[in-house]
């Protein structure tokens, strides 16, 4: 959608092939559990990584609401419960809540020490999401100078789970640390190939801040101001068309594609493509590695907020991140358990409440929604038998939530019309099929880092722009396979687009 509307916007005219029957991917919203009318995004959640002046450029009104916290951790020590509170912006309830845990102030200056130069890092970095991208060593020295080079070395060039052994002592706070680390990536925390280290930049770098913003109006919000600007530009949008095969020529590209049962071929000069590497590689009649998933979702509708065992509040609780079972050395074991083939017993996961932050999502009902993600759920574990296997994941993330709990969640989910729990689950097989997601992998492709080698050649726009299709002149990446993709962030469109009218 991003790449339509600046494509359209700069002159060209433009043809919008959708695989669904309605535009906007996994970022649409609409009632799951009839009879009730709440709005949730099945897919997407959280905004961080689109740049504001990505939105302005398209012209299109979205509203993006802080959460009341970042996130709350709850803890069971010595049987009994609390938990870990970090403020949107840490001050005295965080530094107490850190001392409360760890017994002393110095693991609440490790946080802050540490953020501190993340900030500093993200301030460079953000920047270079847009435009051309900028040379590794360009970006090392602006880092260096602007957060010092311990942060660079620690985030770039060394695994991630040594910089947080080694700068925090408590395994709750190295876990909080270490989940935007791993967040529908799966790897260890000491991979040598650091893809927990470029998983974790992103999730701290996004519009120079870090921080994870609440669509206003749901994720739909989005989508559907992208489809209205779309339509006034003159994109035509065609749904319900899946492409099967691209043939690139000299001067054009020719797309076949099925639609209502019959064959189509669409003919342009350029072909943008917002799909996964390996699908243009399956288009083109390559053999394509299918990247892996690792994470199950569950969405939920609730009569109201469960109460926690720890006693705090739930609106405060779930406003932000909940971390579940997230020690940090309860996040490598799981990595460890699914990558040799099983699934833990308790899942680590994270929940959080749209509805606090946006009550308008409820479309007028009481209740609350819930937003649970379980990590390292990878897409082999459920191969042989998907719906058995979405089950039991299901089962071992929905656990990490009830053993905080101080009532059954069972007993504050709302019912649907047949008299079931609002519970909507998503296991990466689920999103391959109904995204066609290779692997699940909601990233596309492994993540890249947001620059160029230095030895890279660059000598095209599609390259400088991280948008290349290796021995292709006429078809770029547009979407979260790109070298700067990932999450809800119009980064890959734009870039597309930027080099495609370099190209001209």
């Amino acid at each position: 959608m991003v790449a339509a509307i600046l494509a359209a916007q700069a002159g060209r005219t433009v043809t919008l092939l959708e695989r669904s029957e309605r535009p906007g991917g996994a970022t649409v919203s609409e009632p799951l559990f009839a009879p009730h009318p709440a709005r949730l995004s099945r897919y997407a959640y959280l905004i961080s990584l689109m740049p504001q002046e990505l939105i302005t450029r398209l012209g299109i009104d979205l509203h993006l609401a802080a959460r009341k916290v970042s996130s709350f951790t709850p803890t069971r020590r010595n049987d009994m419960p609390g938990g870990l509170l970090i403020e949107r912006t840490p001050g005295a309830a965080t530094e107490e809540s850190f001392r409360v845990l760890t017994g002393s102030d110095e693991e609440y200056r490790n946080w802050c020490a540490f953020h501190a130069e993340m900030r500093s890092m993200a301030a460079v970095v953000a920047p270079t999401l847009t435009g051309p991208l900028r040379r590794r060593a360009d970006v090392r020295r602006a880092v260096i100078a602007a957060a010092g080079a311990q942060i660079w070395t620690d985030i770039v060039e060394k695994p991630i789970g040594d910089m947080i052994v080694r700068r925090f002592r408590d395994d709750t706070v190295r876990g909080v640390v270490a989940t935007d680390a791993v967040i529908g990536t799966h790897a260890s925390l000491f991979d040598p190939a650091l893809l927990a280290n470029r998983c974790f930049l992103y999730h701290l770098i996004g519009r120079g801040t870090g921080e994870w913003l609440v669509p206003v109006g749901g994720m739909g919000a989005l989508s559907n101001a992208l489809v209205a600007k779309a339509r006034a530009v003159g994109v035509d949008i065609r749904c319900g068309v899946e492409v099967f095969e691209v043939d690139e020529g000299t001067d054009d590209v020719t797309v076949a594609a099925v639609t209502q049962g019959s064959e189509i071929t669409v003919t342009a000069g350029h072909l943008l493509a917002a799909v996964a590497p390996a699908v243009i590689d399956g288009w083109q009649g390559r053999p394509a590695d299918v990247p892996t998933g690792a994470q199950i979702k569950i969405n939920m509708l609730l009569d109201r907020l469960p109460r926690l065992a720890s006693g705090v509040d739930p609106e405060i609780a779930f406003a932000g991140t909940m971390h579940l079972e997230e020690g940090f050395w309860d996040i490598e074991a799981a990595f460890a358990t699914t990558d040799a083939g099983n699934l833990p017993p308790v899942l680590p996961s994270e929940v959080y409440c749209h509805s606090l932050t946006d009550p308008s999502v409820l479309d007028g009902r009481p209740g609350a929604t819930l937003t649970l993600f379980g990590l390292h759920a990878a897409v082999d574990l459920f191969r042989d038998d998907p719906e058995a296997s979405r089950s039991r994941a299901a089962e071992a993330a929905l656990i990490a939530l009830q053993r905080h709990l101080a009532e059954p969640l069972l007993d504050c989910l709302a019912r649907d019309r047949n008299g079931e729990p609002c519970l909507d689950i998503w296991s990466p097989v689920d999103l391959e099929h109904s995204l066609a997601m290779p692997g699940g992998n909601i990233f596309h492709d492994d993540l890249s880092w947001p620059w160029l080698a230095d030895r890279y050649p660059a000598d095209t726009p599609a390259a400088r722009y991280g948008v290349e299709i290796i021995g292709s002149s006429r078809i770029l990446i547009a979407g979260a396979g790109s070298r700067r993709g990932g999450a809800v962030s119009g980064l890959g469109g734009a870039a597309a687009v930027d080099a495609l009218l370099e190209m001209a």
